[in-house]
């Protein structure tokens, strides 16, 4: 598999993103007014959301292969995950995760740089891939270990 550069991969996030908007154009106009782009959740995927700080451990938790995009807003320490759109009560029991209804907004910079204090922690990258709800739960659950070992979720 070749590798492609950081711009071709940040390019392909936004690209991505932009194919889970209603309206892409409408998007674009936002980005291009510095403002942030509303994505409503339940289509693409569902949102979960949690402190900042906790979310940093758990990305360093999870791995960077196995997890999909995180959004944060610095300025008021929460970090939303992105999680496949089927999503049942996995993380009903993590009391620092609170999971978002569908049609809830997110409200996103591009991909490609920041927007009022929002920013993409871990960027998409135009795969599609979102975040295992079981490994969330794991990493930011009770007792969410150092690191998880691979084998654990196969």
């Amino acid at each position: 598999m070749a590798l492609h550069p950081a711009p071709y991969a940040r390019q392909a996030g936004q690209d991505w993103l932009l194919s889970c908007a209603d309206t892409p154009a409408d998007i674009r106009r936002s980005w291009d007014a510095d403002e942030l782009g509303a994505f409503p959740s339940g289509g693409h995927w569902m949102v979960a959301e949690a402190a900042l700080t906790h979310s940093m451990d758990a990305i360093k938790r999870i791995g960077p292969s196995r997890q999909g995009p995180v959004l944060a807003d610095v300025s008021q320490g929460i970090a939303w995950w992105l999680l496949p759109p089927t999503l049942g009560d996995e993380l009903d029991d993590v009391r620092t995760v609170t999971v978002r209804p569908r049609g809830w907004v997110l409200r996103c910079p591009p991909v490609l740089y920041p927007v009022r204090g929002r920013v993409w922690v871990e960027r998409p990258d135009g795969t599609g891939r979102l975040t295992d709800p079981i490994l969330l739960g794991a990493a930011l659950g009770p007792g969410g270990g150092p690191r998880l070992s691979a084998e654990a979720f196969g």
